[in-house]
C-alpha cells in the first residue's frame, strides 16, 4: 500500500469510529510503525483536516454524545481538587472537552481531554497520579479554562453554579 493510500484509509478508519484510536492500533492495522502513523496524522492535519489528539488516541471529530451547548469556564484550584472539579462537571451533565491556559511565553496552550464519563475521568486521574508530568494549570497558579459541552445553557449554568459552590470557579 502506498503512503497516500494508507493516509486515506487512516482517515476513513477515524471517520468510522466515535472514540479515539491509538497510533499503535492503527500501526498494527496497516502494518507500519507507530511513528509512521504519527507522521501520517501530521500530514493529514497539514492538508487541513481536523484530527484531534487525545490521551487515548486520534479522533476525526469531537464526540459530544448528543450534547449541543458549548461554553467555557475559568477555574482555579489545587491539584488535590482536580477530581472534585471533573466529577462536578460530569455529575451536572457536562463533558469536559479540554483545558486551556495562557502561558507567558507561548500564549494559549490547549490540552484535549474529551472526558464524558467517570470511567474516562478515572483513567485520566490515574495517569496524573502515576506520572511526574504536571497539569497545565500548574504553570499558571491553578488558573485555567475548560470547554464544556452539555445539553443546553441551563445545564451549563448549573455546572458553573456547582463549581462556584465548591470554590473551584475562578473569581476575582
Amino acid at each position: 500500500m502506498q503512503a497516500a493510500e494508507r493516509r486515506e484509509k487512516v482517515l476513513e478508519q477515524l471517520g468510522k469510529e466515535n472514540h479515539p484510536i491509538s497510533a499503535s492500533t492503527l500501526a498494527n492495522q496497516f502494518g507500519v510503525s507507530r511513528q509512521v502513523i504519527v507522521g501520517d496524522i501530521a500530514l493529514i492535519r497539514a492538508a487541513g483536516i481536523d484530527i484531534l489528539s487525545t490521551p487515548k488516541g486520534y479522533m476525526k471529530q469531537l464526540n459530544l454524545s448528543g450534547n449541543h451547548y458549548i461554553g467555557k469556564v475559568v477555574c482555579q484550584h489545587t491539584l488535590d481538587q482536580t477530581k472534585e472539579e471533573i466529577y462536578t462537571i460530569l455529575e451536572n451533565g457536562g463533558e469536559l472537552m479540554d483545558v486551556i491556559i495562557d502561558h507567558p511565553f507561548y500564549g494559549e496552550l490547549t490540552g484535549r481531554l474529551n472526558i464524558s464519563n467517570k470511567a474516562e475521568a478515572d483513567v485520566f486521574l490515574k495517569k496524573t497520579s502515576e506520572t511526574k508530568a504536571g497539569l497545565l494549570s500548574e504553570l499558571t497558579k491553578g488558573i485555567h479554562l475548560h470547554t464544556i459541552a452539555c445539553e443546553d445553557q441551563l445545564s451549563f449554568e448549573r455546572i458553573k453554579s456547582a463549581l462556584k459552590q465548591r470554590n473551584i470557579l475562578y473569581q476575582e
